[in-house]
């Protein structure tokens, strides 16, 4: 659990095994101001505490429990079926190049099979064109229609990247509910998910930002054209802080 003062912005880690059920206070070590762990980041655009149980535990309520997995709109002048073909070959090709490569590809690298997987959980105008994005630097692409959804996905897949718009699925509280599935995750699993918030207002890029919002990254959503761009540096980054971490238990980057 990661609790922040409301005076300095001071992040603390509390081992929540440890930490009792009801909320209790602790004194920042920084400025000795009392910090209450049910008290919200004023940082946060959407608080996570207080918003009741998880959707994916309610009655059910839609007839599609998880996000459905994104397809590239076909390319004018081709058909599907040419498409699906060309997509089948390659994926081939990179099968029967593992093992030569693989004594050429840079340790802890990704293989070129083993693709990303990318949940967005998006508003309308902004879904297609994120996950479009995403699908053009080789992400598998999983788009959350509402909070549901969300929620199953991340409990039943492995997801190397989150990007949550705070206007998802407002009516049942969707981005609160996502930035809480992030915020229990364990530190080695939080440590293999990238978690980027579109942000009509904060600047693209902003770590400061990133850092009070227990995000990776932030992305305005004025930059979404230079979504791809971003992503790739900003996860060259990732990468680079946690490669010791990766190669000290043997996994590959993101």
């Amino acid at each position: 659990m990661i609790i922040v003062c409301p005076k300095c912005s001071t992040r603390l880690q509390v081992d929540q095994e440890k930490s009792p059920n009801r909320p209790f206070n602790v004194r920042c070590p920084k400025c000795s101001a009392t910090i209450s762990s049910g008290g919200a980041s004023p940082a946060l655009e959407q608080s996570a505490l207080a918003v009741g149980g998880s959707p994916a535990t309610d009655h059910p309520r839609f007839e599609q429990n998880t996000a459905r997995a994104y397809e590239s709109p076909t390319k004018p002048g081709q058909s599907v079926e040419a498409g699906s073909s060309n997509e089948a070959l390659r994926m081939l090709a990179d099968l029967l190049s593992q093992g030569t490569a693989r004594d050429a590809q840079k340790p802890g690298s990704r293989p070129a099979w083993d693709k990303r997987k990318a949940l967005v959980c998006s508003s309308e105008p902004y879904r297609e064109a994120v996950a479009r994005k995403l699908t053009d630097i080789g992400f598998q692409v999983y788009v959350a229609e509402d909070t549901r959804q969300a929620i199953e996905t991340m409990r039943s897949n492995q997801m190397d990247a989150v990007l949550l718009d705070p206007q998802f699925d407002p009516t049942e509280q969707g981005s609160a509910f996502v930035v809480r599935e992030v915020n229990v995750l364990r530190p080695a699993q939080r440590r293999r998910l990238f978690f980027v918030l579109l942000s009509p207002s904060l600047r693209t890029m902003d770590a400061h930002a990133a850092f009070l919002n227990n995000a990776n990254a932030i992305i305005n959503v004025n930059d979404l054209d230079d979504l791809d761009r971003v992503m790739d540096v900003a996860l060259r980054d990732f990468n680079e802080l946690y490669r010791e971490f990766f190669s000290a238990f043997g996994l590959t980057a993101l």
